[in-house]
């Protein structure tokens, strides 16, 4: 049966119901992904040729808490790093000295000749390294890996006869603040944690590191020499304030070492194998195709589900500035790509750091306003413990930075929206947030213009200047109320706040404007060079300002040239500025700011400022995202701002606000298909992307009503998916990879 469309003057799009005979009928599986999964991934493995001498050239391995890089450090010597993300001091001070990670240690191994040469391969299929290092006396082949399902990090070599002699050694790092081994100096001073010891406990090798503030941290250890194999078997134990972390780790190498390798290999790679499949993405540009596969190994690396709150180190810890989890942007960016990519296990490490932590967020504002507030101050270790959050408007001191909270909980908000999940919007979210929005409620004041105003606060990193109605402030105060508007009516509940949340978005003062956009606050125009968009929030990822409102577009670009011009960027204004453009489907500009990142790109995708940090190049996972689906507002958006160069794109499984799970394939420069599927029962309004008078039809039989030309609302029920397509005839509902040009694959490493 032929689904026609028939136009009426009110824009209704009727579709004719299919019947179970329709040769247009399509059962669930009709729409398959066509994948083979080990030899697209190989497309991105980064390989080595020359060997990697420093941490951001050089392989990483890890299992959502531990975590280990390979590289060569000296004539003789291969290192493997030794990492934990729970391993941090627990002092009573806040800062990034007292709450801040702390080194571990490596292994070294020492060869018995000097290296000539070598090579490696990050295989991301399997989620380990393989490599081959040559000296004049021999080669010695290695794999490793940080095996899922275990605490465990196993290294195992093959070595020549000259090399049969290559050993093993532990070396320690003192814990003590990577800020203080980076070269910064604490105000008054900065006391040690005592000196690790070595013991032996049967045939565990042990390297125990107590803390000044109590508890410890222990790595345990087992060599096996099986003539011309080693294998290495490490663990990492850390307790506060109990003294376990000893018998923790020797605990996990004995049960670990009763297993073979292939019995470690198989657990690992299952893990792997099931991972990546959740969903699917294939671009025409091989270098960000590449890029975002290692962003998504690279998340699961660095977290699971039970696993450490990614800091900007994640479990590779090196000397640094940033010991910590940063709030005035990181961990947020970080976590972006977790939501859309269906891969939101990952991000429940973010919301449990948070909702677990409630009564720490709650001291770390001013005792006066403990009763109904919470809020986090820019640094923190893994439980959220900070300085304390300023108060605004207060003279002296530093300006406070009283937002950051807000944009912690927009993105619980975002993890809510992709799952509709009521149960935790009730108990953990909303009660956050309502706090989070409190602290700012306490300084709002009335002008004369009728507005509420906000006192002196700081925009994040912008020169230490501040001033009153900061945008950033603005922008998550209003967004902060706007959505406890939505949740206390989905709840059911009569919120006493209600009324005041209400009156804050009717009367909230006005972002500051001039004639270059955007302002910082009232009063501080933006004019000196600013790596950070925190001026910019309202565009993104806040979407308050948006393609549908009136004059944001000619706003938003305006502001977006002048931050760029002004010099003084990082990575992240480039991902920025890219995911700013996107918001306002302009592909074009979308991609060539991304394209402006690749100046920042390491050999193996991780980020260098002042320091070691991960989370840009994870925000250029997002950026790929927003150019092929967004679903901010009421609306599920296809193909919103693909650049005019990438005529084929493909996705699959991609999750959206609403908790929809959606597909699509873009063929010369158009949509083929879209099909979406509803995990909640909510709501589904699309535009997939089809031309506005094109004859769309579906594989339901569904009355397609067009709220507006060529947007759809699609009545699906729980579990229930649709297919939309273009013309009379059905298109291939096989996804594939795109196929790319394979002298460009396999972009990353060192050639």
């Amino acid at each position: 049966m032929f689904i026609g469309r028939i136009k009426q003057s009110v824009s209704v799009l009727i579709v004719m119901v299919l019947t179970a005979l329709s040769m247009n009928a399509v059962a669930k599986s009709d729409v398959e992904l066509k994948v083979d999964w080990p030899a697209f991934m190989s497309r991105h493995d980064l390989i080595w040729k020359q060997m990697p001498k420093e941490w951001y050239q050089a392989p990483f391995l890890g299992n959502g808490m531990m975590g280990t890089m390979v590289r060569q450090i000296d004539a003789r010597t291969m290192r493997w790093d030794v990492g934990h993300g729970a391993v941090q001091d627990h002092r009573d001070a806040g800062d990034m000295y007292d709450r801040c990670r702390l080194p571990i240690g490596h292994f070294n191994l020492k060869t018995v000749g000097n290296i000539t040469s070598g090579s490696m391969k990050l295989d991301l299929w399997n989620a380990e390294a393989t490599g081959e290092v040559i000296t004049d006396k021999g080669t010695i082949k290695w794999r490793s890996l940080v095996v899922s399902g275990r605490m465990i990090i196993l290294a195992e070599i093959e070595a020549t006869e000259g090399e049969r002699e290559c050993t093993w050694q532990w070396e320690a790092i003192p814990a003590m603040s990577p800020r203080k081994a980076f070269g910064r100096k604490k105000n008054g001073g900065y006391i040690e944690n005592p000196p690790s010891h070595l013991e032996i406990e049967g045939d565990i090798n042990l390297c125990v590191q107590p803390l000044l503030a109590g508890g410890e941290t222990a790595t345990a250890w087992k060599i096996a020499n099986m003539g011309s194999q080693k294998r290495l078997l490490v663990s990492v134990g850390h307790s506060f304030p109990a003294i376990t972390a000893k018998a923790d780790a020797v605990k996990e190498v004995r049960s670990a070492a009763k297993l073979s390798t292939g019995d470690m290999l198989k657990m690992h790679r299952a893990w792997w194998h099931e991972y990546y499949p959740e969903s699917f993405v294939s671009l025409p540009d091989s270098l960000w195709e590449s890029h975002y596969w290692i962003q998504m190994y690279k998340l699961a690396s660095a977290t699971r589900s039970d696993g450490m709150l990614i800091d900007n180190q994640g479990p590779w810890l090196q000397p640094t500035p940033w010991p910590g989890a940063w709030w005035n942007l990181n961990v947020q960016l970080t976590y972006w790509s977790a939501y859309d990519s269906n891969r939101l296990k990952l991000g429940e490490s973010l919301t449990r750091a948070l909702y677990s932590n409630v009564d720490r967020l709650i001291l770390n504002v001013p005792e006066k306003y403990r009763s109904d507030s919470a809020g986090i101050g820019r640094t923190s270790g893994q439980h959220c413990y900070s300085d304390t959050v300023q108060e605004p408007g207060k003279k002296g001191g530093r300006a406070a930075e009283t937002g950051l909270l807000l944009w912690a909980c927009h993105n619980c908000w975002l993890d809510y929206r992709h799952t509709m999940d009521d149960a935790q919007l009730r108990e953990h979210l909303y009660p956050l947030l309502t706090r989070a929005v409190n602290y700012h409620l306490h300084f709002l004041k009335k002008g004369e213009d009728g507005k509420l105003h906000l006192p002196r606060t700081y925009s994040p990193e912008y020169n230490s200047a501040s001033g009153p109605d900061c945008n950033f402030d603005l922008g998550l105060l209003r967004w902060g109320c706007q959505a406890l508007i939505q949740a206390a009516d989905r709840l059911g509940i009569d919120d006493p706040l209600l009324p005041k949340w209400k009156d804050v978005t009717g009367n909230l003062a006005d972002y500051p404007t001039n004639e270059n956009g955007y302002m910082i606050a009232a009063g501080v125009p933006f004019a000196k060079g600013h790596r950070h968009y925190s001026h910019l929030l309202m565009l993104y990822p806040l979407y308050m300002e948006n393609a549908e409102v009136d004059g944001a577009e000619e706003l938003a670009v305006k502001s977006v040239k002048h931050w760029q011009s002004l010099g003084a960027r990082q990575g992240y204004s480039n991902t920025g500025a890219s995911s700013i453009s996107a918001a306002f489907g302009r592909g074009n500009d979308a991609l060539q700011y991304l394209n402006g990142f690749k100046s920042f790109f390491q050999p193996n995708t991780l980020y260098k400022e002042a320091g070691p940090v991960i989370e840009t190049p994870l925000s250029g996972a997002q950026c790929i995202h927003d150019m092929l689906i967004q679903s901010w507002g009421d609306k599920i958006r296809i193909f919103p701002a693909v650049a005019d160069v990438w005529k084929d794109a493909v996705f699959h499984n991609l999750r959206t606000q609403g908790a929809f799970l959606v597909s699509a394939v873009r063929k010369h420069g158009q949509t083929q298909f879209v099909m979406i599927k509803s995990l909640a029962g909510e709501p589904c309004r699309v535009k997939p992307g089809f031309a506005v008078d094109a004859e769309v039809n579906n594989s339901k039989g569904l009355n397609l009503k067009e709220s507006k030309p060529g947007i759809f609302d699609l009545p699906l029920k729980k579990g229930e998916e649709v297919v939309l397509w273009v013309g009379g005839t059905m298109p291939d509902l096989k996804i594939r990879p795109i196929a790319t040009d394979k002298n460009k694959w396999n972009y990353f490493g060192m050639k």
